[in-house]
């Protein structure tokens, strides 16, 4: 098993959770993006992968790599559905678990706010990334990390 984590956009704060559990578990965690990475000093477990500059190459890399049983860490949505059809656990930086029975919904939901954006209309963006939603997602990392560890 390993921990995929789409380091364009993560969190600081969800990687640094990446990196514990990992180091902690003795679970191979891998930051995938195509800028230079921090890769924590004293962690044998945690490896960047840097790939070439463009749209989506690191979502490719993540689901050419990844495997079913993996994990991924993600909040791109289309990433998120097409690792989910290869049977890899996908969790949002906010915690959210990305599912066979929800990431259509998501999916659906993400390319209409798209279509709305591309007409003009101010859809806002996401909120602040604080204390709540990192405990959220250290709680989802758990469930998951947990349960594949587990076997289910």
């Amino acid at each position: 098993m390993k921990i995929w984590i789409d380091a364009d956009a993560a969190p600081r704060d969800a990687k640094e959770i990446v990196f514990r559990a990992a180091k902690r578990l003795e679970v191979q965690a891998v930051l995938v993006a195509n800028q230079r990475l921090y890769v924590p000093p004293g962690n044998p477990f945690v490896t960047a992968v840097r790939v070439e500059g463009g749209p989506d190459v690191a979502d490719l890399h993540i689901v050419e790599e990844a495997k079913a049983g993996d994990i991924a860490i993600t909040a791109d949505i289309p990433l998120a559905a097409a690792l989910v059809d290869k049977e890899v656990q996908v969790i949002g930086p906010r915690g959210e678990e990305f599912t066979a029975e929800n990431v259509g919904e998501r999916l659906s939901i993400r390319n209409f706010m798209d279509e709305l954006r591309t007409t003009g209309v101010d859809t806002g963006g996401p909120t602040r990334y604080g204390t709540r939603e990192k405990q959220a997602f250290a709680a989802a990392l758990d469930r998951v990390l947990t349960r594949t560890l587990r076997g289910g």
